[in-house]
Order: structure tokens, then C-alpha cells, then sequence
């Protein structure tokens, strides 16, 4: 596209074609009028000249002609300077906002995001594009600010595992007794968990980007298989898991939504209480969306923890609890899964303790 552009031929600019534009057409109309002025005399000039009382002669169509004819150029040359002056002030009046959107592209295509056009005056086709723009700009400065923070974070997450396995080969290699036992378990555990944040960071990178097919299917169904798949992991918590609700279909990646559902039951299980836990699944169709909302008991969160638990790698200090406290991509998963079908997930801090999640996808129109 640059070679493209660089190979294009130039030509004349918006507002030398807005000038001549306006210029030709006040000629146009001038000649026209002028025209009409003619033939409007002509009614009233006879072809010859015409005796009037002793010695005097009405002008005849000659007369007239060499009479208006150098007037009439005159005013068209008069016209024609005035069309051009005029169209070039006006044109460049009426163009001024979109040198301010050239230079905001210009900066936003050197890197700077932070730069808003901020167009003043009353609602146009030019107020509506710089607006447009101000928003496109936000949410591209939001979008590359979101995805630094994500790569910053998945270095330091990637890098701690790797560091714990140079440490183990260290320490093993500088044993004097050769104990590879213990050093097999923890490198197998640190490698576990290396595998498991790479295969969450390919996933969450497949929902960002919605490379997937789209079928329907039934989240009730997926909630029920998802509940019997982590029922094993709540007996062993001490959780138990309750599902119900209607018949919701919807339309998306089964393997997607089956994932968003495992997550959320996991994190559901895992954060809870140490005893006596409780989850609730339920399905429900609302006008025009399918609603699957996950509800456990656990520790009080605060609301301001609570709308951060979605962002990468924010796991929330005092939810860390010893085994499946997971690689922190969770809830990170579930919301860019949920945006990926057009839908949206509340997050929300339930007063007796633990979270409320509730996912709310489009229904299948019809169904």
C-alpha cells in the first residue's frame, strides 16, 4: 500500500478543485443570466435603426451589441476574479477541519494515541468525522495500552518458570549427593505449569481474534457437561455444585463456551471457602440474550477487586489458595470469549461472600 502511494500520480488539491468548482459555476450562472438580460433586450431593439422626430434614430441590435457586448466582458472577467478569490477563501474556511484530522492521523501514524482533534462548533459531516476519529483514537490507545500490559505481564509470567527451573538445574548440579528424585517433581510441576499458561495465552489469543466457527448450541447442555467434568475437583474441595435453569440456545464455538464454562466453574470451586462451599449454576433466557450466570460463597471481596479479576494475570491476593490457583488468565479468557460472540460478562462482589458472574450472549432469534 506505501509503494502504492508513493507511485500515484499528484494532482490538484481538494481545495483548488473546490475553487475552480465554485468559480466555474459563478461563471456559469453569470453567462446564463447574462444571456437572459440579451434576449431580453432584443424584444425591444428593432434590427435597423428607426427614424425618431427631426434628426434623431432609435438604436437598432448593432448598437446595443457594440454597447453591452465590452460591458458584459467586463463583468464576466470581474466575476471570474471574484469567483476565484472567494472559492479560494471559502474553500479553505470549509477545509480547515480536515487539516485538523490530517494532522491527527499524521501523529497517530508517528505513535502518538494521546492527541484528540476536539472539533468545536455545531453538529456536521465534519464535527461527526472528527468525533468519530477522537473515538477510533481512544479505543486504539486503550487496545495498544491493554496489550503492552498483556505482554508485560506474560514475559514476567513466562520468565518466573523458567527462572524456578534454572535454579533447580543449579542447585541439582551443584549436589554433591546426585538426588534427582525431588528434582524431577519440581521441575514436572514447573513445567506443568509453563505448559498450562502457554496453552491459555494461544486460547486467549484465538478468542481475540474470533478465528473460529460458529454453530448453535445449547449453554445448558455445556453447563451440565462442565459440571460433571469438575465434580471430581468440588468433591475433593468440599463444594458442592448445584446446576439448573431453561433451555438456552445461542450461537457460537461449542469448544469456546465450553471452555468460558469450565473457567468459570473452576474459579468458583477453587475460590471458595475451605469447608461447607457452595456453587450455583444457572441458564436463563432474557429478551433477545441467553444469560449464564455462576455464583459461589467465598471470602468478601471488595467491588473495586472484583471489576479487576477479568483483566490478565489479576488474580487477587487473598484468592490465591496452595493447589489450582491457576495462571491468573481465567476470567481473563471467560470476558475475551464472551466479547468474541457479541456478548457481555458482569463480574459482580456478592455481599455474603464470593462472586456473581453472569455471561449474556445474543439469543438465536427465533429459537
Amino acid at each position: 500500500m506505501r509503494e502504492r502511494a508513493v507511485d500515484r500520480q499528484p494532482g490538484l488539491s481538494v481545495r483548488l478543485k473546490l475553487t475552480l468548482s465554485y468559480a466555474g459555476f459563478l461563471m456559469l450562472a453569470s453567462a446564463l443570466l447574462i444571456a437572459v438580460v440579451w434576449v431580453f433586450l432584443l424584444r425591444y431593439v428593432p434590427d435597423s435603426e428607426v427614424m425618431y422626430g427631426p434628426g434623431g434614430f432609435i438604436p437598432n441590435r448593432s448598437d446595443l451589441w457594440r454597447a453591452f457586448a465590452p460591458r458584459a466582458g467586463t463583468a464576466l472577467i470581474f466575476l471570474l476574479v471574484f469567483g476565484l478569490l472567494g472559492g479560494w477563501l471559502l474553500a479553505g474556511r470549509m477545509l480547515a477541519p480536515l487539516d485538523r484530522i490530517r494532522d491527527a492521523t499524521r501523529r497517530a501514524t508517528n505513535g502518538s494515541l494521546s492527541h484528540r482533534i476536539e472539533l468545536e462548533g455545531r453538529n456536521d459531516e465534519f464535527r461527526e468525522l472528527a468525533d468519530a476519529f477522537d473515538t477510533m483514537l481512544a479505543r486504539l490507545e486503550a487496545h495498544v495500552a491493554e496489550q503492552q500490559r498483556f505482554a508485560a505481564n506474560a514475559s514476567h509470567e513466562l520468565r518466573t518458570p523458567l527462572a524456578i527451573s534454572q535454579t533447580l538445574l543449579d542447585v541439582a548440579r551443584n549436589d554433591p549427593d546426585h538426588r534427582t528424585g525431588e528434582l524431577v517433581e519440581s521441575l514436572h510441576a514447573v513445567n506443568a505449569r509453563a505448559i498450562d499458561l502457554t496453552e491459555a495465552l494461544l486460547l486467549l489469543s484465538r478468542a481475540d481474534q474470533r478465528s473460529f466457527a460458529r454453530e448453535h448450541v445449547d449453554l445448558s447442555l455445556i453447563a451440565e457437561e462442565a459440571a460433571e467434568t469438575l465434580l471430581p475437583l468440588a468433591e475433593r474441595r468440599g463444594v458442592t455444585v448445584e446446576a439448573s435453569g431453561d433451555i438456552t440456545p445461542t450461537v457460537g464455538s461449542h469448544a469456546l463456551l465450553l471452555q468460558m464454562t469450565t473457567n468459570l466453574l473452576h474459579n468458583a470451586i477453587v475460590h471458595n471457602l475451605s469447608r461447607h462451599g457452595a456453587v450455583w449454576v444457572n441458564t436463563a433466557v432474557g429478551p433477545g440474550a441467553v444469560l449464564l450466570t455462576v455464583e459461589n460463597t467465598g471470602e468478601r471481596l471488595a467491588p473495586q477487586l472484583a471489576s479487576t479479576l477479568t483483566e490478565p494475570f489479576q488474580r487477587g491476593t487473598e484468592r490465591i489458595r496452595g493447589d489450582h490457583a491457576g495462571v491468573g488468565l481465567g476470567l481473563a479468557i471467560v470476558k475475551s470469549i464472551v466479547q468474541a460472540h457479541d456478548g457481555t460478562l458482569t463480574v459482580v462482589a456478592r455481599p455474603a461472600g464470593g462472586l456473581r458472574v453472569t455471561a449474556q450472549l445474543p439469543a438465536v432469534r427465533g429459537g
